[in-house]
């Protein structure tokens, strides 16, 4: 994360948005508090790993491109997720989320979380694109990877659901 020198910071303000807004976000989702800290400070790391400006941004003013990269639609191959990379990273920087929101109650509310969930990784690549300044860039297989490890975060939650209830039998 060198190359992303706000993400600490930016962890280090989830984590104390987290605290502060666990109990009046649980009782506004009906959810328990730890699960809605849990929902904010997932959603802060993700938010500071991709939409704060890299190192080139800060200290020589690099720019985006304005362009989005569209050469990957698909799944990554299995050679990339072997190592710690930008696709490994970007699937596993979901994958806490897709647990989190595995937490919520099935009610209106939890589909509006999904559904925000699923979206989110466009709308980053979209800011992204637009905010040039951050000198980031628009890739499609960062929202394939995105998408990826809130699948492997939500079906991991479901997994340990079922797997809890054959305990408890």
């Amino acid at each position: 994360m060198s190359n992303v020198p706000w993400f600490m910071p930016g962890v280090l303000v989830s984590i104390a948005a987290s605290v502060a807004l666990a109990i009046p976000l649980g009782r506004a989702m009906t959810v328990r508090p730890v699960v809605a800290g849990a929902l904010v400070l997932t959603l802060g790391i993700v938010l500071s790993a991709t939409l704060t400006p890299l190192r080139g941004a800060i200290e020589a003013g690099a720019a985006g491109t304005g362009v989005c990269d569209l050469s990957r639609l698909g799944l990554a191959p299995i050679a990339e997720l072997m190592t710690l990379n930008d696709t490994s990273l970007n699937i596993l920087l979901f994958v806490p989320l897709g647990v989190v929101v595995g937490q919520v109650p099935r009610t209106r509310r939890m589909a509006g979380i999904l559904l925000a969930s699923i979206a989110l990784p466009f709308l980053i690549e979209m800011i992204q694109l637009v905010a040039s300044d951050l000198a980031r860039g628009c890739q499609s297989a960062d929202v394939v990877d995105n998408l990826t490890g809130l699948c492997i975060g939500t079906a991991l939650r479901t997994a340990s659901r079922f797997a809890l209830r054959g305990r408890a039998n």
